[in-house]
């Protein structure tokens, strides 16, 4: 890593386990990066308001931006949509069979999961400059991977997971030609205790389910290895490439 690369301005969009996790762990790392963490409904002594699927709060995220003296030298995603509960009977869950497929869950996990990610991208691009470095990393998982895939289900998640995947691919070679000196990441953090994973988490080894801030460090530690040559990579908690 090539320490003072890594001065300006990083946003960790998504106030969840990892992502605050994340801010936290970027902070400590490399103290020369000024970290914010953005969200929904955060209250302003805890970060930005953003809400990656309203078109207005990302429009007002790059207003914000680019009054901003800092240079924009980093952006981690950290959104993501699994499950949810509701009173009224109209949760979500993964799907086990086909049979169980609803329009409105699809719509609703390719929203978050595959286009918050691409139009996040879209708002931070006016703030980025040809001669300086920038990473994008946004949070994958291994179940969006097609030739990883040998147990099937999960259709809401794993194709939106998959189609961010392709999203991000070819914002990375969009990238290397009109800003050579950025990075794009997708990155799997792993089982991770959160809100998210908890009630998948029965038949996860006790060593392989991560605490929030032990899956940051793993994340932080792969992401500031990467530079300009490894962009559009899918990589895992332990730097190894995932299958696409």
């Amino acid at each position: 890593m090539i320490r003072n690369s890594w001065n300006g301005l990083a946003l960790v969009i998504g106030a969840g386990g990892i992502g605050r996790a994340l801010a936290t762990t970027l902070s400590a790392t490399v103290p020369e990066l000024d970290v914010v963490l953005c969200g929904r409904a955060l209250q302003p002594s805890e970060g930005w308001p953003v809400d990656v699927e309203s078109p207005e709060s990302l429009l007002a995220l790059q207003s914000r931006l680019l009054a901003d003296s800092r240079p924009l030298r980093l952006v981690v995603n950290a959104t993501g949509l699994l499950h949810r509960t509701s009173s009224d009977g109209a949760g979500m869950q993964p799907e086990k069979r086909l049979k169980q497929v609803n329009t409105d869950h699809l719509l609703a996990s390719y929203a978050i999961n595959a286009m918050a990610p691409l139009l996040l991208a879209q708002a931070v691009e006016p703030c980025l400059a040809r001669s300086r470095p920038f990473h994008f990393a946004s949070l994958s998982a291994r179940v969006g991977s097609i030739g990883d895939n040998k147990s099937g289900g999960w259709y809401a998640y794993r194709g939106a997971k998959a189609a961010q995947n392709m999203y991000l691919r070819c914002l990375s070679i969009e990238w290397a030609r009109r800003f050579p000196l950025s990075t794009v990441l997708l990155l799997h953090p792993g089982t991770t205790d959160t809100a998210l994973s908890r009630p998948f988490q029965d038949f996860v080894p006790p060593q392989s389910l991560f605490s929030p801030e032990r899956a940051a460090r793993y994340l932080v530690d792969v992401l500031l290895a990467q530079g300009p040559q490894e962009t559009g990579s899918f990589l895992a908690w332990d730097g190894h490439p995932i299958v696409w």
